[in-house]
């Protein structure tokens, strides 16, 4: 089960990420490196965690023309990422050359295929900004699902969504499906900016592949306690 929980390593510096990936490495399956600590500290930090033994999921939310994000498909992939994000709303070709670059330099190198994940609907968004702000007028569950559709058509590996959305998603999709899942926490923990959240437990019996944690686990004054304590409510919701 402790596959199933990736932490984010959302900080600034390459100090605090190995010290945090020193002490989770075998509590976790994989770490999270975002915009805040790969520009902070440079590509070679994904190299840094994968030396202490830790998969990484490179969240960079690639959006760009089809062209750019194929090209960056193919850098990452280089870099034996063990997954990797880019936005559904960059549209069917973006998502399907991303596919494909990522296919062929894994063929071309004999690497494992990184997988390519859809951002859909950010958790920190609800109804009234995405309508209001956002502007578009639907239900967040409609146009999650839609997305994660378009993205199963290009042929990306699944996507990421808040864990009110995992349920449909699944029908949608099928059982194959990657569903990520951000905006988790845990019962003795806090939302903070997170509107769409869920705790470990409920989101893998909604069906989640993958929870997405970070404060709950990197603020806590014993992160492998913290990272051990979720991975036992999910294990105890699944055998509920």
């Amino acid at each position: 089960m402790k596959e199933k929980l990736i932490v984010a390593l959302d900080v600034s510096t390459r100090q605090e990420a190995l010290r945090l990936a020193e002490q989770l490495w075998d509590s976790v399956g994989a770490f999270k490196i975002g915009m805040q600590l790969y520009n902070s500290e440079g590509p070679d930090i994904i190299r840094d965690i994968q030396a202490l033994g830790g998969k990484v999921f490179v969240d960079l939310k690639f959006h760009d023309i089809p062209n750019t994000v194929c090209q960056t498909s193919r850098v990452i992939t280089r870099r034996e990422a063990f997954m990797f994000s880019i936005h559904a709303s960059g549209g069917k070709e973006m998502m399907q050359k991303s596919a494909c670059a990522v296919r062929e330099v894994s063929h071309e190198l004999k690497i494992a295929k990184p997988l390519v994940i859809a951002i859909t609907v950010l958790t920190s968004i609800n109804q009234e900004v995405f309508e209001n702000e956002v502007g578009i007028q639907k239900p967040i569950e409609e146009q999650v699902v839609s997305w994660a559709k378009l993205a199963q058509e290009a042929g990306l590996d699944g996507v990421v969504a808040s864990p009110k959305e995992i349920k449909a998603i699944r029908h949608a999709c099928g059982p194959d499906f990657v569903i990520v899942t951000p905006g988790i926490r845990p019962l003795w923990a806090t939302s903070n900016d997170q509107k769409r959240v869920m705790t470990p437990g409920e989101a893998v019996k909604e069906g989640a592949t993958y929870l997405v944690v970070e404060r709950p686990i990197t603020n806590h004054p014993h992160p492998e306690q913290a990272a051990r304590k979720i991975v036992e409510e999910m294990e105890e919701a699944l055998d509920a």
